[in-house]
C-alpha cells in the first residue's frame, strides 16, 4: 500500500467508575517512560527546518521516519530533529549503495533511531536482507535495521509463501532484528476488518515465541476506502495494540501524502503543511498513551481473550480468570480482555471494541488491593464485590492487580 508513496515523498522531500474510590496520591502515580511513537512519512524534505521538528514533537511523537533524497538530506534532517528531542530512522539511497560508509556518517549523531531497510518485502528479499542487516551491524551494533512486515490479508503471491504464519516465520529465522513491525490497516468503511485481530494474534505469539518486541500502525491519514479517524477509531486501533503487548505505536501518515495513487486526506498535516484536526486527534492520543506507559512499555502479554456473541476469527473466547477475578461481563458487540505484567505489577486490559457505543463492563474480584489506573496515570483504589465502569467507545480500562 505505501510503496507509490515511497517515490512521491521522496520527491516532494473513559472509563468512569460508578461506586466510590479512595483519594490518589501523587506517590501513588506510575512511572512514564516514553513509547516509541514514530510518524511513518514525517516531515518532507524540503519543509525540514527545526519548527517543524518542533511542531511534530508537540504531538508527543518522538521518532521520525521520512524517504530523503541524499545523505546529505538525511544528515540535516538528523541536525533538525535533536533540537526538538525527536529520533530519526534514516532513510536515503546510499544507505544501500554504499552501506559502511553511510553507517558510519551517521551512527554517532545523538538523534539517530535507527536505519531504515525495507516495507512490506516478500521472501524473496529476505537473504538480501539478512546480508544488509549485517553489513550495517558490523559497522554499528547500537541502532536497529527497520523493516516493516505485511499485514495478514494480502494474497500469497505478494507474500511468496502460502500462509502468512509460514512468511513470518520465515523472515523471524532469516533476517536477525531487533523487534516485529507490521501493518494492518483494520477500519474500512467504518468497520473492523474481520482478520485484524487474528492478525495480532498471529504477530504476539511470534514475538513471544522469538522473544522479539514488536510495534504496530495506527492508521491517521485517509484514502480509498480508509475513512478520515475520529478519536475513538485511534483509540481502537492504539489501545488494541497495546492491550496484544505492542512495544511501540506507528502512524500512518503524519503528513498528507499527494493524491496521485491513493486519494490522500485530512492527515494531521495536510500536503499544504498546515494543520488538520487530526493533528490535535494525535495529540490527545499520544497524551494518553505516554501517562499509561508505566503500563505497556515493557510489558510482557500474559494472555488475552474476547467477549461478545461473537468473537473474531482467530481469537480466544475469555473463559477462565486469574485471581483475584471472579467475573467480567461486558456488553456488546465486546471487549478485548487482556492480562499484561510489568515488572512486578498485573494489569487488566478492555478494550472496548465498538468503536461507536460505549459499553458497559462489570467486574467481580474479591481482594481490597485493585486499582484503577486512570488516564493521566495515576491509579485509585477501588473496593472488593462488584464494580461497574463505563467504557467509552475504543477506549480502554485498566485494572492493577496483585
Amino acid at each position: 500500500m505505501k510503496r507509490p508513496v515511497l517515490f512521491l515523498l521522496l520527491i516532494l522531500s473513559c472509563c468512569i467508575n460508578s461506586r466510590s474510590r479512595a483519594a490518589v496520591s501523587d506517590a501513588d502515580s506510575l512511572t512514564r517512560p516514553k513509547m516509541p511513537l514514530l510518524a511513518w512519512f514525517s516531515i518532507p524534505e524540503a519543509y525540514t527546518d527545526s519548527n517543524r521538528f518542533g511542531e511534530l514533537a508537540e504531538t508527543g511523537i518522538n521518532q521520525s521516519l521520512t524517504f530523503y533524497s541524499s545523505a546529505d538530506a538525511a544528515m540535516k534532517a538528523l541536525d533538525m530533529a535533536e533540537k526538538a528531542n525527536v529520533k530519526v530512522i534514516v532513510a536515503c539511497p546510499e544507505l544501500e549503495t554504499d552501506t559502511e560508509k553511510t553507517v558510519r556518517r551517521f551512527m554517532n549523531h545523538p538523534a539517530l533511531a535507527g536505519y531504515y531497510l525495507r516495507d512490506e518485502p516478500d521472501v524473496s528479499l529476505f537473504q538480501k536482507l539478512n546480508a544488509w542487516v549485517r553489513k550495517i551491524e558490523a559497522v554499528d551494533s547500537t541502532h536497529y535495521c527497520y523493516i516493516n512486515l505485511f499485514p495478514n490479508f494480502v494474497s500469497p503471491n505478494s507474500l511468496g509463501t502460502p500462509q502468512y504464519s509460514d512468511y513470518l516465520t520465515r523472515f523471524l529465522e532469516e533476517v536477525p532484528v531487533r523487534y516485529l513491525s507490521f501493518d494492518n490497516y483494520p477500519i474500512v468503511e467504518k468497520k473492523l476488518r474481520p482478520l485484524w485481530y487474528q492478525n495480532l494474534e498471529i504477530i504476539a505469539n511470534s514475538s513471544r515465541q522469538f522473544n522479539l518486541p514488536f510495534r504496530a500502525f495506527a492508521l491517521t491519514t485517509a484514502h480509498g476506502k480508509y475513512p478520515i479517524p475520529g478519536l475513538a477509531e485511534l483509540r481502537l486501533q492504539v489501545f488494541s495494540n497495546l492491550a496484544y503487548g505492542a512495544q511501540g505505536i506507528q502512524y500512518f501518515t503524519y503528513w498528507t501524502p499527494p493524491p496521485v495513487e491513493w486519494d490522500f486526506h485530512h492527515g494531521p498535516i495536510n500536503a499544504d503543511g498546515q494543520r488538520t484536526n487530526t493533528y490535535e486527534l494525535i495529540r490527545t492520543m499520544n497524551a494518553e498513551i505516554n501517562a499509561l506507559s508505566g503500563v505497556f512499555l515493557g510489558a510482557k502479554l500474559i494472555a488475552v481473550y474476547h467477549t461478545g456473541t461473537f468473537i473474531p476469527k482467530g481469537t480466544n473466547r475469555l473463559k477462565k480468570l486469574p485471581l483475584p477475578f471472579l467475573r467480567i461481563k461486558t456488553g456488546n458487540p465486546g471487549a478485548v480482555v487482556s492480562f499484561l505484567q510489568n515488572k512486578d505489577k498485573k494489569y487488566l486490559v478492555i478494550v472496548n471494541r465498538s468503536m461507536l457505543e460505549s459499553t458497559v463492563v462489570r467486574i467481580e474480584f474479591n481482594s481490597d488491593s485493585v486499582k484503577q489506573v486512570m488516564k493521566d496515570g495515576k491509579t485509585s483504589s477501588l473496593p472488593g464485590g462488584f464494580n461497574r465502569f463505563e467504557v467509552e467507545p475504543g477506549d480502554v480500562l485498566i485494572l492493577n492487580y496483585i
